[in-house]
């Protein structure tokens, strides 16, 4: 429960103030940036919760705006942090991106978006697109004041009624990032799956759906053996429109969806995994030069093919004159990020590639292993997941009896995708063919 909310410049200074509960005076604002400054001093980043003298100070930061929410109760902070994570959303919906210049441009509409998603201090309407309904940019004048629509008062608040399409579907995305760290030798040091599942929904009316997965938990519940591999979901995150109790009780996923785009939920897998994309690399270097020569190997099936492949591999700062071949796709030296770039547009699934690189040095220099940035590799495989996880049906029932057309896919690509450089090896003749 919420005391106050602002909206300050990187100064500190307030731009929008909205008091709902009176308990704590808005002069407590101006103690945030010292105690934010102390916070970055003594931990070394700025802390989202913050206390002094009974006041909790909760805040999130949008390019030159903070978004702050103060609270004198014991409040379930992972609340307030989200309802600030909910109206950045909001605005950035309504004004494309939040400055302070557009802060100040819209304070009116700010100060009716504010009133409308908290009441006394809670959470209430948070969906942009229920409340772009009746709360809209436009200045005219209306002879007959408008209604705020019935999902206000709904118990389905992220939904209007009276939705109608001419051609019923549903687009089922499920979305996989592998997250993984690699060392020199090939020994995967740290790996996990993030996946999301998102939808886009087109459907007329009140339309109630269910999704069932290869869940492992379910199975195991109900006794039942799976066909083929049951997946276990860890940290698993709903969209508000999903009935948890069902989930709880039987595993079901059962929602009402809201219109058009959203996330459903997201999940998480701790598992080891092998690389998809191997880079074994080696490196020479010379008094007035430095070799690269990397080996990218594509581990995974033959009917699968990875697209838009970058591998990023770092060089020294002042590296200069570079020389590139490769079997397959393009290089190109960015001098900006001290690497050079390997794009190869499509890569298929047991396939491997060579590139051989050659840059001048114009400085002698001590090689340090902290200072090695390992090669990041950035990809997309559409109808492939590494969980294994798989719809097994999407049902969707509406009064009315319509049929309507659920489509799937699935896509895995890159999160944050590294893979250690070994030391370079130095002195004596080139070990490298000459390119």
């Amino acid at each position: 429960m919420a005391s106050a909310v602002f909206l300050l410049d990187l100064k500190g200074k307030p731009l929008i103030a909205r008091d709902y509960r009176g308990d704590i005076p808005l002069t407590a604002i101006d103690r945030f940036m010292p105690l934010l400054q102390e916070r970055e001093e003594e931990e070394g980043t700025g802390l989202p919760v913050m206390t002094e003298n009974g006041v909790t100070y909760l805040h999130l930061r949008e390019k030159d705006v903070y978004m702050v929410a103060l609270t004198r109760k014991n409040t379930n902070a992972m609340t307030l942090l989200q309802f600030l994570h909910h109206l950045s959303k909001v605005f950035t919906e309504y004004f494309k991106t939040i400055e302070e210049e557009s802060i100040r441009d819209n304070f009116v509409i700010i100060y009716e978006l504010l009133d409308e998603m908290m009441d006394y201090g809670v959470p209430q309407i948070t969906e942009p697109k229920i409340l772009q309904e009746y709360i809209t940019q436009e200045s005219h004048m209306l002879e007959i004041t408008p209604r705020p629509p019935m999902a206000v008062t709904n118990a389905v608040s992220w939904r209007s009624e009276g939705i109608s399409y001419r051609k019923n579907e549903v687009f089922l995305d499920v979305v996989e990032s592998i997250n993984m760290l690699v060392n020199p030798t090939g020994n995967v040091l740290s790996s996990e799956i993030q996946g999301a599942i998102k939808m886009k929904v087109y459907l007329s009316g009140m339309p109630e759906l269910r999704l069932g997965l290869n869940d492992k938990v379910m199975f195991e519940s109900t006794g039942r053996s799976a066909k083929g591999k049951a997946v276990e979901m860890e940290d698993i995150r709903f969209h508000q429109c999903v009935r948890l109790s069902k989930f709880e009780s039987n595993r079901t996923i059962s929602f009402i969806p809201p219109d058009g785009e959203f996330e459903l939920m997201t999940y998480r897998l701790n598992t080891q995994l092998k690389p998809l994309i191997w880079c074994e690399s080696v490196v020479e270097s010379h008094r007035g030069r430095v070799e690269y020569m990397v080996k990218a190997k594509a581990q995974f099936k033959h009917r699968s093919t990875a697209n838009n492949v970058e591998i990023v591999v770092p060089v020294p700062n002042d590296a200069d004159s570079p020389k590139f071949k490769s079997t397959i796709g393009s290089v190109k030296y960015a001098p900006e990020r001290s690497a050079f770039v390997w794009k190869i547009k499509q890569f298929q699934g047991g396939k491997e590639a060579l590139l051989r690189a050659h840059f001048g040095l114009p400085s002698i220099r001590d090689d340090d292993p902290e200072g090695r940035p390992p090669i990041s590799v950035k990809f997309d495989i559409p109808y492939f997941t590494t969980s294994g996880i798989q719809v097994r049906y999407l049902k969707i029932v509406e009064k009315s009896g319509y049929q309507a057309l659920p489509w799937v896919r699935y896509i895995t690509k890159n999160g944050d995708y590294q893979l250690r450089m070994p030391e370079p090896l130095s002195g004596g003749g080139s070990r490298l063919p000459p390119i």
